[in-house]
């Protein structure tokens, strides 16, 4: 199958935008390493379109320091550094805070609902071994509260933000401790939403990040990356 399936999301997106999201998804899932060589014949044909889109969607993805184009050589994978995961940390710590206290104030109950779901199936498949699943509903806990927070443009960040980790989140909940650590902060999170505490919800939004970042820290990113 070629991964012209891709082409099925966001239908009123150009098709160069299509093809930056899709390679964009392969730097930050890790399928590109770093210093990897983005190759716009390979790529185009995965994808089954010419090499305008692609060339469309790797200046694209320069703007946004995930490649470097370099004249007569092609594209490379930048990647981030450890300085860079930890500003991430820093600068999602305090959205994350900003957003649970919306929540706390201003989120349906079918948003808490929709939060409690996903905690409940995180920790279902925790108990199961399910890592790819645990992955998966945790992203979907994190989007709810973004979406609880009720604000577009906090929402746009913060899910940037928590894709720009995705290989972070994968160690982390590959490490059995610091995983049922996560899925017990998530649950800080939500019952602090659930009782309307705002000042309590920001705080355990926040103490979330930064006991995610420690953890990294001490790992190292470096063998993550």
């Amino acid at each position: 199958m070629l991964r012209g399936e891709f082409l099925g999301n966001a239908v009123n997106d150009s098709l160069g935008q299509k093809v930056f999201r899709a390679i964009r998804e392969d730097i930050l899932s890790g399928r590109y390493r770093r210093e990897e060589a983005l190759k716009e014949v390979s790529i185009g044909q995965e994808l089954g379109v010419s090499r305008t889109p692609v060339r469309e969607a790797l200046r694209q993805l320069e703007l946004e320091g995930l490649a470097r184009i370099i004249p007569n050589k092609g594209a490379y994978v930048v990647g981030f550094t450890a300085q860079d995961i930890r500003d991430i940390y820093e600068m999602r710590a305090l959205l994350e805070g900003m957003c649970a206290r919306r929540a706390a104030r201003m989120a349906t109950e079918r948003q808490i609902e929709k939060m409690e779901e996903a905690a409940c199936l995180a920790d279902f498949h925790a108990r199961k071994g399910n890592l790819a699943q645990v992955e998966e509903c945790c992203r979907a806990f994190h989007a709810f509260s973004y979406e609880a927070g009720n604000s577009k443009m906090l929402e746009y960040a913060l899910r940037n933000y928590y894709s720009y980790l995705r290989q972070a989140h994968r160690a982390i909940l590959a490490a059995e401790e610091r995983a049922a650590q996560s899925l017990a902060e998530h649950k800080d999170v939500l019952a602090a939403v659930k009782a309307r505490e705002e000042g309590r919800a920001e705080e355990a939004a926040c103490a979330h990040v930064w006991h995610a970042m420690q953890y990294i820290d001490t790992y190292g990113w470096d063998k993550i990356s």
